[in-house]
């Protein structure tokens, strides 16, 4: 297979061509410690409104920046593809001729193609709110797993978030060490899960290596977050990071309807990134799935063309179809659903989908 490093020289996009990254700022509060963050939300360009914080009674300033229109051409789109079969097995094996890929329902050549495994940056986040207390052991017994599997030459960040989310490590190659902090954390109060995947995504723009991930240990549930789900489905949509979660989800689960709906949200920001969510209803079975993503996220392929031009800003939908060589059966494809071509940045379009 070609070494498809070479084409990520001469190509200006990144994995999925994306129209442009989002420019937002993290407001930090004047004389907070390091590893405590504090998010202002987003404000369109139409209307900027003050939104009543859900951990202080202030509202922030009206002059929170907004970021200006950009554009960007797109010469290749890169779509980057996890594979698995029906009992959920991560698939390493295929060929370019099993993968047939439509952009707008209109068949693409695929003219670049691989399954070179490249170094990742991956933000980890860590749910510690009060609804983990009873199932925190499996939380930290499925993060011990998921970093068996994982490469120790990776990057790694490390993000835990109750009321809000704070950063443990950042930019750190030590497994242990990033492991170590995160099991050391004790569950307690609410859950900002939004706002932790907003940060993590404003950590990783400036990470080391070109593919990033965001994997998060949660439950889903979310009722202390600035940041509104449709605002973080946009976000990831419009990032070249793929969110994976891994949660867990009692059968005869109690609590807020925020964390009643924990696996929709959970799985609408995976799939608007390209990356997936396994839910588990048997504790046991959480390593074994923190396992299962962190082979898949190291196990991706790439697949290259060219789109139409000329057809103006707007967003286009992307259809890939994988088939078995050997059974003929349909395997299951994991990828981001679609691009914006150009022009807008997500400030102005807040629903492309």
């Amino acid at each position: 297979m070609k070494d498809f490093s070479s084409f990520t020289r001469v190509f200006r996009i990144r994995f999925l061509a994306l129209s442009a990254p989002v420019l937002l700022l993290l407001s930090v509060a004047q004389g907070q410690s390091v590893d405590e963050v504090h998010i202002s939300p987003r404000v369109s360009p139409d209307s900027i409104q003050a939104i009543t914080s859900p951990m202080t009674s202030t509202r922030p300033s009206a002059d929170v920046a907004v970021s200006k229109s950009l554009h960007v051409s797109v010469d290749v789109v890169l779509v980057p593809v996890s594979v698995s079969d029906r009992k959920n097995r991560v698939v390493t094996t295929l060929n370019r001729k099993d993968f047939v890929l439509f952009e707008e329902e209109k068949q693409q050549d695929i003219r670049y193609f691989s399954t070179e495994e490249s170094p990742l940056s991956i933000a980890i986040l860590f749910d510690i709110s009060k609804s983990m207390t009873d199932k925190i052991d499996s939380e930290r017994a499925a993060l011990v797993e998921f970093f068996k599997n994982a490469n120790p030459d990776d990057e790694y960040f490390a993000i835990t978030f109750s009321d809000r989310p704070r950063l443990l490590a950042s930019s750190t190659q030590s497994i242990d060490e990033l492991q170590n902090k995160l099991l050391a954390t004790e569950p307690g109060g609410p859950t900002a899960m939004l706002d932790a995947v907003y940060l993590a995504e404003s950590k990783l723009r400036s990470a080391r290596y070109e593919r990033r991930a965001i994997v998060i240990f949660s439950d889903g549930g979310d009722n202390a977050s600035r940041y509104t789900l449709r605002e973080i489905k946009g976000l990831v949509q419009e990032s070249d990071v793929q969110v994976y979660a891994i949660g867990l989800f009692d059968t005869f689960f109690v609590g807020t309807l925020e964390e009643k709906l924990g696996k929709r949200w959970l799985g609408e920001i995976t799939d608007a990134s390209g990356g997936r969510t396994i839910t588990v209803d048997n504790r046991a079975k959480l390593p074994s799935a923190a396992a299962q993503i962190s082979r898949e996220i190291r196990n991706q392929y790439v697949l290259g063309y060219r789109p139409e031009t000329g057809r103006g800003s707007k967003w286009r939908k992307i259809r890939v179809t994988v088939t078995d060589p050997v059974t003929k059966q349909r395997l299951h494809a994991y990828y981001r659903k679609g691009y914006l071509s150009s022009g807008k940045t997500y400030a102005q379009n807040r629903n492309p989908f």
